[in-house]
């Protein structure tokens, strides 16, 4: 069975939830947001978990839920692979692939034929006389997707299901994703919080704040050009968002932040804007540097954190803004850097961007 599209047009009053969101037919949306953002409302409304009120939820043509409508979760053709495998601690690894296809109405053989082809797609036609006690993380979550596919759905929704599992495992459960999911052209909505879940399987990305849309589009183009905070931090970039003037962002608030940059030609003067830069663009100073132009603010240093080969030094600007500078270790030192002090973070004009919020 081929993907279809998902159009999820619906609100939940008592989650604070409404949203308007299309997965495109055998691509993989990912679904992403701070805590609470909705993320999980959303899945729940595709599998048939929840019940919009009001609004409608459509599977390609088919209108799964909506006031006169409702289709019980086992007949939307809808598979959910989640953080746990939750497999059938009773049967054998090739008797949970082939629960589906049983339940669905097919034969015995026709159902170990279709477990037998899911498991090699799986890669782990090797396990199919374990039980799931005998499964390592990684093995069993192999089984879960095979179990999860076995029916042939026409959406699968991946809810977090990397979260649980080490570094290797997650790696290699990361790229059979990538094959029979993505590169298979299946339908799915991916709910993850790791950057290189999206940069390795989503095709799109939708980001929720407070049950709201607040960014949607091609994943690069998200990710190069955030407009929200979460995908700020999850992009790792400082974003400043304010008001365009005179050539400059002057930051919202009561902030005197003043920002310099490249100006996107789609900004229009007085109004909204982002300025987004890297941490590793920034400095940081004692004094306000002279030379080539730069934009100079002022921060007390709340954080030293290493990462990798370098530090991440997080100030708070007068207001409450966080922004992040990554230097190396020796500047840290040779600066006899620590939490509490003030200093002056300095970034290039060219190395920022300014564009439409």
């Amino acid at each position: 069975m081929t993907g279809e599209a998902v159009h999820v047009r619906a609100a939940l009053p008592d989650r604070g939830v409404d949203v308007d969101l299309v997965a495109p037919a055998g691509r993989v949306l990912a679904v992403l947001g701070p805590n609470g953002a909705g993320k999980s409302s959303v899945l729940g409304l595709v599998a048939g978990l929840l019940r919009p009120d009001p609004g409608s939820v459509r599977i390609g043509d088919r209108v799964v839920a909506d006031a006169r409508t409702w289709v019980r979760p086992p007949d939307r053709g809808v598979a959910l692979l989640a953080q746990r495998p939750l497999l059938f601690p009773h049967l054998r690894v090739v008797d949970n692939v082939a629960f589906g296809p049983r339940s669905a109405g097919a034969g015995q053989r026709a159902a170990a034929r279709v477990a037998h082809d899911r498991l090699v797609e799986a890669d782990a036609l090797d396990l199919a006389d374990r039980r799931p006690h005998e499964l390592s993380g990684g093995q069993a979550q192999r089984v879960a997707l095979a179990r999860a596919l076995a029916p042939d759905p026409r959406v699968v929704l991946l809810d977090e299901p990397l979260a649980s599992l080490d570094v290797a495992a997650g790696a290699a459960m990361r790229r059979l994703l990538r094959r029979v999911v993505r590169e298979a052209a299946r339908t799915a909505l991916l709910v993850t919080h790791d950057l290189v879940d999206v940069l390795a399987l989503a095709d799109a990305v939708v980001v929720l704040d407070g049950g709201r849309v607040v960014e949607q589009g091609a994943t690069l183009d998200v990710l190069t050009r955030p407009r929200s905070p979460f995908t700020a931090q999850l992009a790792g970039v400082n974003l400043v968002p304010g008001t365009l003037r005179e050539g400059a962002l002057r930051a919202s608030g009561a902030s005197a932040v003043v920002l310099h940059g490249l100006v996107d030609d789609a900004c229009r003067p007085s109004a909204a804007a982002v300025a987004a830069f890297s941490p590793r663009a920034v400095a940081v100073h004692r004094d306000p540097p002279g030379g080539s132009p730069r934009n100079a603010v002022r921060v007390r240093v709340v954080s030293l954190e290493h990462t990798g080969e370098l530090v991440r030094v997080r100030g708070r600007t007068a207001d409450g803004r966080v922004l992040a500078a990554d230097i190396t270790p020796a500047s840290v030192a040779a600066d006899a850097l620590a939490v509490d002090d003030e200093r002056v973070f300095a970034v290039k004009a060219a190395e920022v961007t300014i564009y439409p919020a």
